[in-house]
């Protein structure tokens, strides 16, 4: 009983954890599938709101600065086509259009120029000392010369300080070049009202990647070589809007062409800056999932706890019943039982009778002194004697087979002899067989090795049986078969009858509670039932086999004990179709 009930307990243990695992998954995954699918819609949705913002951000500022840039040179353009070269080399008329362009535009421009064909500036006015001025070498002026209107990169110059230079030139002879320097800062302070939101910042890079503007001390430059490449793809247009994530440096780019393609404005911030709210959010989602995995969980144990103790408490009244059902059964069985016995009982005891009138017949003769022939009686004392002594063995070991049978089931699992088991039960059905002009035959395996079973619910099984097949001959005479074997690990129990066997249509429900193909009043349907419980407890197996006029075959595999092996043919089973 203790290695079923430590089966028991492993059983519901496993159907705990299965319960469990069940609830948490059936509970969970649905819980999982919908935040994740809300977790990836809303950061698709913010990351698209947050781009979208970026680029109208960027598209407006993209028109402010070129704004700024294309109305300084156009004021530089009018001058260059309004005047002549020799009114511009007149220093007094320069200084006066230089205060008409800074009452226009402030102090963003800083100073005008006049350079002759061979890069001099032959005509200024300004602030620096730059009259005479050499810029044949300079870079921004050997572009220039090849435009009609040019704008410069930002670069220190003479000046000794940032500034960017936009040139105007008529095309007609002698060459000459109206230059007005720009100043840095008023492009700087535009550059620095662009934001986003806190910790982002904006710039402007040249084509070949180099900053056009300041970045605040200490802030790290973006990946540079985006702007660059973008600018590439541009091929002198402004194009659109451009938005790149750098996982190298994790950061956010954006970019926008300005000055026909030539400078990008830029902006770049940090990803855990830009999307904050976002992880904020992310990270409220994650712990209200798992708060809510961990309520479900803890529930789920709960309530599969309370249904597994329920389960173990239905069974437990279950096998409390089928116990009862068993020893119901016996009861049964030794009601059919009973007038056989009774009869095996009567003749031995009948005999001891007669023996024992006999031996007082014998004692009156003794007392009678005519009786002189004592060596005899003391012979015939012996007899007698030994036939009691006899009979009342076989009246001993009948009714201790009956006790064995009759007690309360030991359904604990040990190593049993099955042919004596089944010799054992033979003997009590022989009366019964008898009276019903029934013969029971055996052919036991001498080497069968020892089964590994509960012996009296064994011992019921084959009893159950033999009564079955005593039931279907009905009084009409036959024989009912017990065969053993054994090969591969396990034991083979043949119980056949050759009686009118089962309908096909019936016998595929033989087994189940209550169905019985007995008459009215004469048969429960619990019989089987109860054998096909027992057996599959004990790790074995019950089919039967039938042709009709041929009668009933029940085919028993039972475990062999630890250790124990066969080598005998193999083992077929039939099984029931």
């Amino acid at each position: 009983m203790q290695r079923v009930e430590g089966k028991n307990q492993s059983y519901y243990k496993s159907l705990m954890r299965r319960m469990v695992t069940l609830v948490l998954f059936v509970s969970i995954l649905p819980l999982i599938i919908v935040s994740g699918i809300a977790r990836q819609y809303f950061q698709v949705s913010y990351r698209d709101k947050v781009e979208s913002h970026l680029k109208t951000l960027l598209k407006t500022n993209r028109q402010t600065v070129d704004n700024f840039l294309l109305d300084r040179l156009r004021a530089i353009r009018v001058i260059g086509k309004s005047y002549t070269f020799e009114q511009l080399m007149d220093e007094t008329f320069l200084k006066e259009r230089l205060s008409i362009l800074q009452s226009e535009y402030g102090s963003t421009l800083v100073d005008l120029g006049v350079i002759d064909e061979r890069g001099i500036q032959v005509a200024y006015a300004g602030s620096y000392p730059l009259h005479g001025a050499d810029y044949a070498q300079a870079q921004w002026y050997k572009k220039a010369v090849e435009r009609e209107h040019y704008l410069s990169n930002v670069f220190y110059g003479l000046r000794q300080a940032p500034h960017f230079v936009i040139t105007a030139t008529d095309r007609e002879e002698p060459k000459w070049l109206l230059r007005a320097a720009v100043d840095y800062e008023a492009l700087a302070s535009l550059i620095k009202s662009i934001q986003l939101n806190s910790g982002g910042h904006a710039f402007i890079v040249n084509g070949a990647g180099e900053l056009q503007s300041r970045l605040p001390k200490g802030v790290a430059p973006p990946p540079l070589h985006l702007y660059a490449e973008f600018l590439q793809s541009q091929r002198g247009q402004n194009g659109g809007v451009e938005i790149l994530s750098d996982t190298a440096t994790g950061t956010l780019n954006a970019m926008t062409g300005l000055k026909e393609g030539e400078w990008a404005l830029g902006y770049f911030q940090q990803e855990s800056e830009a999307f904050a709210a976002l992880y904020s959010a992310r990270l409220f989602v994650l712990l209200t999932v798992l708060a809510g995995v961990a309520v479900i969980g803890l529930v789920g144990v709960l309530v599969s706890r309370s249904i597994v103790r329920f389960i173990e408490s239905v069974d437990h009244d279950k096998h409390r019943m089928n116990d009862q059902l068993i020893e119901a059964r016996k009861l049964a069985a030794l009601g059919e039982m009973a007038a056989g016995i009774a009869h095996e009982i009567n003749n031995p005891v009948g005999i001891m009778i007669q023996e024992a009138g006999w031996m007082q017949d014998l004692m009156e003769d003794m007392q009678n002194p005519d009786v002189t022939d004592a060596p005899s009686t003391t012979e015939e004392f012996t007899r007698s004697l030994t036939r009691i002594q006899t009979q009342g063995k076989r009246c001993r070991d009948i009714t201790h087979q009956l006790l064995s049978f009759a007690r309360k089931s030991d359904q604990a699992i040990r190593r049993t002899q099955l042919n004596q088991l089944i010799e054992e039960v033979v003997t009590l059905s022989g009366q019964r067989a008898k009276y019903s002009n029934t013969k029971i035959e055996t052919h036991l395996d001498p080497d069968l090795p020892p089964v590994n079973i509960s012996p009296t619910e064994v011992q019921q099984i084959i009893l159950n049986l033999i009564n079955n097949g005593i039931d279907a001959l009905d009084g009409r005479g036959g024989t009912i078969t017990i065969s053993t074997k054994a090969q591969d690990g396990l034991a083979l129990v043949d119980v056949a009858d050759n009686g009118p066997g089962i309908p096909p249509e019936m016998l595929s429900s033989i087994f189940e509670p209550f169905f019985t193909t007995k008459a009215v009043g004469k048969g429960t349907g619990l019989g089987l039932s109860i054998c096909y419980g027992i057996i599959k407890k004990m790790g074995g197996d019950i089919v039967a086999e039938s042709e009709i006029g041929k009668g009933v075959t029940f085919h028993i595999t039972l475990p062999l004990a630890p250790g124990e092996t066969d080598s005998d043919h193999p083992v077929n089973v039939p099984s029931v179709s």
